[in-house]
């Protein structure tokens, strides 16, 4: 699995419960279009284990099967309804590519 993992932060004049009900309400009905999406989890981050932490709302972890498929997906008109969806809200974000690896599993 190769995965888009976006960390974000809310608007400032947005509260926490407004930023995870927008993200996994409207915001998920462009997500879930994105063309070869396999996997999307998401967190809503309620305690930070340190102040250096402190500050993010949710955590989302978004699968595909290669880089390739992701780029596509960033290439087209779906990821461009999303990102205009996002718009100005000044919220922050930090987002990063990669390969998954499972470690463990119960």
């Amino acid at each position: 699995m190769y995965n888009l993992v976006l960390l974000a932060a809310r608007p400032p004049e947005w509260t926490h419960e407004q930023f995870i009900t927008w993200w996994r309400g409207d915001h998920a009905e462009l997500t879930y279009r994105l063309p070869g999406l396999r996997a999307w989890r998401h967190t809503d981050i309620d305690t930070a284990l340190e102040p250096r932490s402190e500050g993010w709302d949710g955590i989302s972890v978004l699968g595909f099967d290669s880089p390739e498929d992701l780029k596509k997906a960033l290439a087209s008109p779906e990821w461009a309804a999303a990102v205009a969806q996002v718009g100005d809200m000044k919220g922050r974000r930090i987002a990063v590519m990669g390969h998954e690896a499972e470690m463990f599993a119960a």
